[in-house]
């Protein structure tokens, strides 16, 4: 039996789906605060109501932020519970600041009573938490840029030219934006609890999480409202560095199933992975475009605003060494682009 939080979710109901297809019961904790943050475009009832078909889902509308509901679920599972595997978040830059303390207290708070519930209930299991790349805030907008024709790219001589940015690049001296603030407070509460508590939890700092179940709203999923905007014929906007801005992208299958191979052979005390989709499945905003406009065939309407989001990154590439070397027999299996495709044809056939 897992717990998994945020289970409707991108992330979340990718891994729930996955985990279901293997038999494995699972404990959804998701109260569709996303149609909060987003309206009704980011809502993902049509999640749960396609989850609640499967017989070994059982679904709690619980916010995480509720720490007696929250105990009252892992005192009812208690031993059974082999792993807590949280996606449920904020996930939005611009949302942060508009609700600072809702903010910090979904992504923080709700993880630390999580992390208490698995502590005092089921200590045995694993705990997976799904982080972000922004806990490095704005670092990586200081390393040796050029400036390309379609994207912004690092000198290739530098170290990170290769596999890209490895988990010793430093959170400290940096604007992080309040999200990735909040998200980095949980990041570390889920590294303390590991080493502290000799607990075996990990960190997942993923680069650009996409998939066909992702409910992209203007503030959060870009790849995916990307492309309801090019399908549905609509202007999409782009926030500053010309479009230029580099993202690695990782299906949310490929997250699930590093998941899988984590919970088989948990380490303890607190580890950190670095989790995307790597050089080959980098693109810009402009070369994204580009893509989905080869595969669908359809025409984008932008525009490119010069204001760029706080904290933003203008070149991220993912390096995912140091998770392979614990984990060998995982690697990429969906790339950007059967991605992308898999994006339009489910937006062409939307059944949401």
């Amino acid at each position: 039996m897992y717990i998994i939080t945020g289970s409707t979710g991108l992330i979340g109901s990718s891994a729930t789906e996955f985990f279901l297809k293997k038999n494995i019961q699972i404990i959804g904790i998701d109260n569709d605060l996303r149609t909060y943050f987003f309206g009704k475009v980011g809502s993902n009832k049509w999640k749960e109501k396609k989850l609640k078909k499967y017989k070994l889902y059982n679904h709690f509308n619980v916010d995480i932020r509720n720490k007696n509901e929250i105990f009252n679920i892992f005192k009812k599972y208690s031993k059974k519970i082999k792993a807590v595997i949280h996606t449920a978040a904020q996930p939005s830059h611009d949302w942060a600041a508009k609700e600072p303390f809702t903010d910090f207290h979904v992504n923080a708070t709700g993880t630390l009573n999580l992390l208490e519930g698995f502590r005092k209930y089921c200590p045995e299991a694993s705990f997976l938490f799904t982080s972000t790349n922004k806990v490095y805030g704005d670092t990586p907008n200081f390393l040796p840029l050029q400036e390309k024709k379609l994207r912004f790219e690092i000198r290739k001589k530098h170290k990170y030219f290769k596999n890209g940015i490895d988990e010793n690049m430093s959170l400290d001296h940096t604007t992080h934006s309040l999200f990735g603030a909040s998200k980095a407070s949980a990041d570390l509460l889920v590294q303390e609890y590991g080493r502290y508590f000799n607990l075996r939890t990990a960190c997942f700092r993923g680069g650009c999480l996409t998939g066909e179940n992702h409910s992209g709203a203007k503030l959060h999923g870009f790849l995916s409202f990307l492309v309801k905007t090019i399908i549905n014929e609509k202007k999409y906007s782009i926030f500053g560095y010309k479009g230029k801005q580099v993202r690695d992208n990782i299906h949310s299958l490929d997250v699930a199933r590093a998941f899988n191979e984590f919970i088989k052979k948990p380490k303890v005390g607190g580890n950190v992975y670095n989790l995307g989709g790597g050089r080959e499945n980098s693109c810009s905003i402009l070369e994204a475009i580009k893509l989905i406009e080869d595969i669908s065939e359809k025409k984008s309407k932008y525009k490119i605003l010069k204001q760029n989001r706080i904290g933003d990154h203008i070149w991220w590439i993912s390096d995912n060494s140091k998770f392979i070397k614990h984990y060998p027999n995982w690697k990429i299996s969906i790339t950007l682009r059967k991605s992308l495709k898999q994006m339009i044809d489910f937006e062409l056939n939307s059944k949401r």
